[in-house]
């Protein structure tokens, strides 16, 4: 897990704090998305080098940003999920080969690699390649969002 802090954003907070809940929960899921976003096309551009090209299979088609509903009904605190989701349900038999976006299971063996292979990442640089471009666009996002508002 990545975290990091948002500094120069005072000044937007403190107008958000105005906000009533309602409010101020769309302004900030709007720009995270938005920021999310960003990390989803670097995380897709990454994943192109890992797909096997005998199988119709893309790593990079299954690439989501996903609103945690979970971490906000429990905390309230807005979280999107950034991974490689896979059809719900078992994968079948035999694993057959479901085309551009069929499931990929074994994308975190890229991913972490195991004893007898290299990790390649594609995740992880996705992010941390973007992290200041995407407090950048959190930040500028918010702002816009907040400048509507009043």
């Amino acid at each position: 897990m990545t975290q990091f802090d948002l500094k120069g954003m005072d000044k937007a907070i403190e107008r958000m704090k105005a906000l009533p809940n309602d409010v101020r929960k769309k302004v900030v899921m709007g720009a995270l998305r938005k920021s999310a976003t960003l990390v989803v096309k670097a995380a897709k551009a990454n994943a192109l080098g890992h797909d096997d090209p005998a199988t119709g299979r893309k790593i990079a088609s299954n690439i989501q940003a996903r609103f945690g509903s979970r971490t906000y009904k429990h905390t309230g605190n807005v979280m999107y999920r950034i991974g490689v989701a896979n059809p719900k349900g078992a994968i079948p038999k035999g694993n057959p080969d479901e085309g551009d976006k069929g499931p990929t299971p074994h994308w975190h063996l890229l991913e972490l690699g195991t004893e007898t292979m290299r990790a390649t990442p594609f995740m992880l640089p996705a992010l941390t390649g973007n992290i200041d471009a995407a407090i950048a666009t959190f930040a500028g996002e918010a702002t816009k969002r907040l400048d509507k508002l009043t």
